[in-house]
């Protein structure tokens, strides 16, 4: 039995630091509420009621309805739903992709997060570098933009405090006051998806006042007289106005950016889930070419390190085995294609593991139809009974970090991880490679490749040439825990250095995005779900909704269901401007009800500036069987698509606010 989980205290990045999610980790492995067996659905879909079963009954019952299924309608006819859940690439991203790429199954885009931003930023810089996160340590003007990393990059903080007590100033760009907002020099508070349209004018105040770096311009980038004429549409003066700003403060922002060296600009990917995401990325990575910002160790911009391990390992998922001819659902819109009944054939079996869409996926009430459909035959791999797993025909018991075996890149630094199990699996549950293992078997499918060891699948990762890999072996890995990716001393991603785009040099105009007939220049478009973007949806919804990941026990809707962390947590609560509150006769503690033609949520009111007037916020990852109302945020949000990458809009929000029938205020 595990009785104690600490950090390492000796890791150069974290330094033995745990976020309010992990620090209680053994509890939610050894939760009274855990799922240690197999388990059939007796009940409703939704009910939640299930019978315990061994898992010889639940594998020989799963294919033989697989068998069925495919006789029928062939493997298309099964969907696989995923996403990062554990973390690690062997039990997120190795037998399960060979497995379902080997049945043929519809093919699961996974677009949700990180593709719109890298789409942006690649047409600028190209992808995967950028500054290493250490880096920010040297910047003294420091813009944390449409990110809060107090939250949600714990680690990377203390870095920026070590820059701000050397002098760095802390400016943080969010139309939300977060914890990081609260925590700067400076919080400029835009309106929600303006945020290209205030790098825009940024861009214009940088070279109408010559503050940009002619002699970077010129040798590092291409395009800047187009560039140049493009931002000259975006004064400061029209700029405030869409973003709700003071023209004093863009331009403020602007002259204190070309003044601070080394300036950075810190990006993830809050910004992206906007109709107009990759275009925001675009405009901001334009800033720190304009300014020669690359040039200087702490200049530029930081980004996710995802990409240094994409690069770096030998894939897992036996890409050769994905046959693009055959259908793929982006997982933004697994209620449409669940609902879709023009779709040949359609969906009839769905496999979730290492996610819970009834909460993430956007457009909640369509996804949570689709789940209810009596002949839609659901597995779920999981560690409790989440929102989903009601709606499964068989909920399987899956092992938790401290169980199994997994190797782990990292999006917010850059080592490597070995994921070791402590203890033994508790009850019957197995790691998701296991059950795929076995599935394998149950259908005769005899590929070798489906039967590896974890083992043997982290040494085929393992397996590769590149020199970040240098010196990482499974025996380091095993005897040290954690190695650094390898980086020369003297490294820095463009200070002279070619960048990763088609000319090697930072493209301001995309002739890429020309030939593909889109708008080679950063543009400011509104959101399409905005009083901008649709002003008679907003005559009858005027407030725009954030749902962003401000809870600071939840990660995405994991940990909801640990009830330490709800405890934590408290309620889910709605930011509200006094002014808009006064408007519909709201107090603070009221319960409200926030609604659209999608859905309706309850919850209580929370006044304040936390939110600006016009715009409203309510944290995700509540799930909806555990929230005051039966409902929680994607019940209100679209499951339209970014403008490039694939990734959601589900930020571009327009609801009403009103008191709610029930309960009353302050009960």
């Amino acid at each position: 039995m595990a009785v104690k989980l600490v950090g390492d205290p000796d890791h150069p990045f974290t330094r033995g630091g745990l976020c309010a999610k992990v620090n209680h980790y053994l509890e939610r492995v050894y939760s009274p509420d855990r799922l240690l067996h197999p388990l059939r659905r007796v009940g409703l879909k939704g009910s939640g009621e299930f019978v315990q079963v061994s898992w010889d009954e639940a594998l020989d019952a799963i294919a033989d309805r697989l068998r069925a299924i495919i006789a029928q309608d062939g493997p298309t006819a099964i969907l696989p739903y995923s996403y990062v859940g554990t973390q690690g690439i062997v039990q997120g991203a190795s037998l399960d992709r060979r497995f379902f790429a080997r049945l043929g199954a519809t093919q699961l885009d996974r677009l949700i997060c990180g593709q719109t931003a890298s789409a942006g930023l690649g047409s600028t810089i190209g992808t995967p570098f950028s500054m290493l996160p250490e880096d920010i340590v040297h910047a003294r003007f420091i813009i944390i933009w449409g990110t809060n990393p107090i939250v949600t990059n714990l680690h990377f903080w203390p870095f920026v405090l070590r820059a701000r007590a050397a002098g760095a100033k802390v400016v943080v760009i969010d139309p939300l006051k977060t914890r990081t907002a609260e925590a700067a020099d400076w919080h400029v508070q835009p309106l929600p998806g303006t945020d290209a349209a205030l790098a825009l004018g940024m861009m214009h105040v940088l070279i109408a006042e010559d503050l940009v770096d002619h002699a970077y311009i010129l040798e590092h980038t291409l395009g800047f007289e187009e560039l140049r004429r493009r931002v000259a549409e975006y004064p400061p003066e029209k700029v405030a106005t869409i973003c709700g700003l003071p023209t004093s403060e863009i331009t403020g922002l602007a002259r204190a950016y070309a003044a601070g060296r080394p300036s950075a600009i810190r990006v993830v990917i809050g910004m992206e889930h906007h109709s107009n995401g990759a275009m925001t990325y675009q405009a901001v990575s334009c800033l720190p070419a304009l300014t020669g910002a690359w040039q200087h160790r702490g200049g530029g911009l930081v980004r996710t390190t995802s990409g240094y391990f994409r690069q770096a390992l030998q894939p897992v998922d036996m890409p050769e085995l994905q046959d693009r001819s055959v259908r793929a659902v982006n997982m933004v819109q697994l209620g449409k294609a669940l609902t879709d009944t023009e779709l040949d054939p359609p969906i009839r079996a769905l496999f979730v593991y290492n996610s819970n869409p009834a909460a993430i996926a956007p457009n909640q009430n369509l996804v949570l139809q689709g789940l209810c459909r009596e002949d839609l035959f659901t597995i779920v791999l999981e560690h409790f009974m989440t929102d989903t797993a009601r709606h499964a025909d068989y909920v399987l018991p899956a092992t938790t970090q401290v169980e199994h075996l997994d190797l782990v890149p990292a999006w917010g630094h850059t080592y490597l991880t070995l994921n070791q199990p402590a203890i033994a699996p508790v009850g019957e549950a197995i790691p998701n490679t296991e059950f795929f293992r076995r599935l394998a078997q149950r259908l005769e499918l005899d590929d070798p490749f489906l039967q590896e060891s974890d083992e043997e699948i982290i040494r085929t990762a393992l397996a590769n040439d590149h020199p970040l890999l240098e010196e990482i072996s499974f025996k380091r890995l095993e005897q040290e825990g954690w190695a650094p990716l390898k980086f020369t001393d003297d490294w820095q991603a463009h200070g002279g250095a070619s960048f990763a785009t088609p000319s090697g040099k930072a493209e301001l105009y995309s002739e890429a995005l020309a030939r593909q007939g889109l708008d080679p220049l950063p543009s400011f478009t509104p959101p399409r779900e905005s009083p901008a973007g649709d002003p008679k949806l907003a005559a009858r919804y005027p407030l725009m909704l954030l749902t962003s990941k401000s809870a600071l026990h939840f990660l995405n809707s994991s940990y909801t269901g640990v009830a330490r962390h709800r405890r934590a947590e408290q309620e889910p609560l709605l930011d509200l401007h006094p002014d808009d509150a006064a408007a519909r006769g709201i107090a603070d503690g009221c319960w409200v009800a926030v609604f659209n033609d999608r859905g309706r949520v309850a919850l209580r009111a929370r006044l304040g500036d936390r939110v600006r007037p016009g715009v409203v916020a309510m944290p995700h990852g509540w799930w909806a069987s555990l929230s005051p109302g039966g409902s929680s945020p994607n019940a209100l949000t679209p499951d339209g698509l970014a403008d490039r990458g694939g990734g959601g809009e589900f930020y571009d929000v327009l609801v009403e606010v009103s008191l709610a029938d029930e309960p009353q205020c302050g009960d």
